[in-house]
């Protein structure tokens, strides 16, 4: 399975997503990038009202359906305020550390222009403030925006059509090493983007009718805690999230396979759901681990909570340093994307089509064969 994954096609996805700017809010432009991908693939796609992607492959029965999501949205900040000394102040969109926001460049947008420039504490200078540099907490009432613009005052910065409001998008500052691993921003959760299109570039070219019709599912607001609540049509049983997992002290997520997320902050997923997934790891020889994340909710949670009677799991590729400057390791997309392609090409996880509790002999078997060796870590 993970031979049939083009790496490169996926790095380049990657890439070029990582370099549209899309925090939560501002998003048309990398919906349509997407969009565009699926009209390559032929595979046909409808839009929510918000601009949420829904796609479908047919596949050999209709009913149940089952999904795979990803969101498209990213971290990023507002304007919050016009200071007297020409510069910014900001907030955060999305739950990120005001720490790594320093430094970082980024480019404000306004209603008729996009300006650039770099996220600064307030203490900027050792030369000014010497030890104070170190001493001031990092806080977003610490930061502001210095704009590459000749500007010393509020005067001036409304002029240019500044405004509160105006999003602020990071720079994704992408590196590709030799070693596999890639550096950026905004790999939360547009690395999942790329391993799903992957895996339905891949089935495309298989060209063989899954056993169930499937959504690959783009959402537009997960990084605020809306999610796949929105998303989803009535007839869909089961729906994969595909997103990062955690590297960490007291973590058991791997860097160079596919985790399996057991329990997030808003409970243990499907127990039969997850276990299947394990099961084709195992299969196909997927190298994988299993993971507890604490302080972590993704497009499921936010299903469930909107009242979506479905099963649920979550799959994750490794990353360092979540929701600051991240790193993954190409093998562990692969990981993913093979994962994906295994789970749409397997048959329905429940013999009957409605997913409800029924018979015992309607439910999945719990327990992996005993003939099966995992390559877990």
């Amino acid at each position: 399975m993970l031979n049939r994954i083009d790496s490169a096609y996926m790095e380049q996805i990657l890439e070029r997503l990582l370099h549209i700017p899309s925090p939560s809010g501002m998003t048309d432009d990398v919906v349509r990038a997407v969009c565009s991908e699926l009209e390559q693939l032929a595979i046909p796609y409808e839009l929510t009202r918000r601009g949420a992607i829904r796609a479908r492959i047919k596949g050999q029965r209709e009913h149940p359906r089952r999904a795979v999501v990803a969101h498209l949205d990213t971290l990023g900040a507002m304007v919050k305020g016009l200071k007297k000394n020409g510069r910014l102040s900001l907030v955060p969109i999305g739950t990120w550390s005001a720490r790594f926001a320093e430094g970082a460049r980024v480019t404000v947008h306004s209603d008729s222009r996009r300006f650039r420039g770099a996220i600064l504490p307030l203490k900027a200078s050792g030369h000014r403030y010497n030890e104070e540099v170190d001493a001031q907490p990092a806080a977003w009432s610490n930061l502001e925006i210095r704009l590459d613009e000749i500007c010393s005052s509020l005067d001036v910065l409304w002029d240019l059509g500044l405004r509160v409001g105006d999003y602020v998008s990071i720079d994704p500052g992408y590196e590709s090493s030799a070693s596999g691993h890639i550096n950026a921003r905004h790999l939360d959760d547009k690395a999942g983007v790329a391993a799903i299109l992957a895996a339905a570039k891949a089935l495309k070219e298989q060209d063989e009718a899954l056993p169930l019709d499937c959504y690959l599912l783009f959402t537009i607001s997960e990084e605020v805690g809306v999610g796949a609540s929105h998303i989803l049509h009535g007839d869909v049983a089961e729906m994969v999230s595909v997103d990062n997992g955690t590297i960490a002290p007291d973590q058991n997520t791997i860097e160079t396979g596919v985790t399996l997320a057991m329990k997030d902050s808003s409970g243990p997923f499907d127990m039969h759901l997850t276990r299947h997934l394990i099961n084709l790891c195992m299969q196909h020889e997927i190298e994988f681990s299993r993971d507890v994340f604490l302080f972590y909710r993704s497009d499921s949670a936010a299903a469930l909570e909107a009242g979506n009677d479905i099963r649920t799991a979550l799959i994750c590729f490794g990353l360092d340093a979540s929701h600051g400057y991240e790193r993954l390791h190409i093998q562990s997309l692969r990981a993913v994307a093979a994962l994906v392609m295994a789970y749409l090409q397997s048959p329905p996880l429940f013999a009957q089509d409605e997913n409800v509790i029924g018979p015992e002999q309607a439910y999945p078997l719990i327990n992996p064969s005993s003939e099966q060796r995992p390559r877990e870590s």
